[in-house]
C-alpha cells in the first residue's frame, strides 16, 4: 500500500483537468495517473419557461429548487484542450449524483476509469492498471470542488460570484468566479437551454488559457441505489492511499 501527501493530490487533481494529454507527463512521476476529476464542473437544471425576466436571483431561485435535495444521472462528452501543447482530447462516459455529496463519474472512452465518492471517502478507481486512489473526500471538496455542489446546491452561491454572460432565445449561460482561490480554475460558465430547462453545456477556463468543455445529454431525476457511491477494492488491486 502506497501513500500520497494530500497537498500532491490536491497539485495532482488540480492538474487533470488539463485533459488526457497530461497522461504522458504525469507517467514519468511517481503517481503514474492520468485521469481527469471532474473539479469544478457543474451540471443544474433550471425553471425559467414561467420567467418574462431573467435575473441573476431568479436563475439561482430555479437551481436551488430544481436541484435541493435531489438525485439525477447523465451522459456526458468531455472536450479538453492545452493551450500550450496546441492538444484537443475527447472522452466520454456517465456520471451519476446524490444528496448531499455523493458523485460517481464513470469513464469509458479514450481509457476506462472511475471517480466514486460517498460525501466521506474518495476513490479514483484504474481498472486496466487494476490500481485505486482512496482517501478523505472532505479534504478535496469542502469548498465545493470537484463538483461538490452537484449534490448540496447551497454552495453554488455560498461559494461563487455569480453574473449572467449572456442570454438568447435558445439558453441563458451564466459566469461563476470562485470567492477563494482554486487550483488552476478562474472561471466556470454554465449554459442553460431555455426550452427544456437543462444545463447543456458546462466550459471551465483556468490561468493557463486551457478549457475543459462538457456537453451534457439524456438528464434524469430520479432515485439512484445507494451502493453506485460505493467502492469495496477487490483482491490484488494496488491501493494508493491520499493523507
Amino acid at each position: 500500500m502506497q501513500t500520497i501527501n494530500v497537498k500532491i493530490l490536491r497539485n495532482f487533481l488540480g492538474n487533470l483537468q488539463k485533459g488526457y494529454a497530461l497522461k504522458y507527463i504525469l507517467n514519468r512521476s511517481n503517481l503514474k495517473i492520468a485521469s481527469f476529476l471532474f473539479s469544478c464542473c457543474l451540471i443544474f437544471s433550471t425553471s425559467f419557461a414561467a420567467e418574462k425576466r431573467l435575473s441573476k436571483e431568479n436563475i439561482l431561485n430555479a437551481i436551488e429548487k430544481k436541484y435541493s435535495g435531489k438525485s439525477f444521472k447523465a451522459n456526458f462528452t468531455q472536450i479538453s484542450k492545452l493551450s500550450a501543447l496546441d492538444i484537443t482530447e475527447k472522452a466520454f462516459g456517465k456520471a451519476f449524483f446524490s444528496h448531499p455529496g455523493k458523485m460517481k463519474w464513470e469513464y469509458f472512452e479514450p481509457e476506462r476509469h472511475e471517480i466514486i465518492t460517498n460525501g466521506k471517502l474518495l476513490w479514483i478507481f484504474r481498472p486496466d492498471e487494476k490500481q485505486v486512489m482512496q482517501g478523505d473526500a472532505t479534504q478535496f471538496f469542502k469548498s465545493g470542488g470537484g463538483g461538490a455542489f452537484l449534490s448540496d446546491i447551497s454552495l453554488v452561491r455560498k461559494n461563487y460570484t455569480i453574473s449572467i454572460k449572456e442570454v438568447t432565445d435558445n439558453y441563458v449561460e451564466i459566469d461563476l468566479v470562485s470567492k477563494k482561490k482554486i487550483q488552476d480554475i478562474s472561471s466556470i460558465v454554465i449554459r442553460i437551454s431555455k426550452k427544456t430547462s437543462e444545463i447543456k453545456r458546462v466550459v471551465t477556463y483556468n490561468v493557463y488559457d486551457d478549457t475543459t468543455l462538457f456537453e451534457f445529454s439524456e438528464i434524469q431525476f430520479q432515485k439512484i441505489d445507494p451502493s453506485v457511491f460505493e467502492f469495496k477494492p477487490p483482491v490484488g488491486l494496488d491501493i494508493v492511499e491520499m493523507n
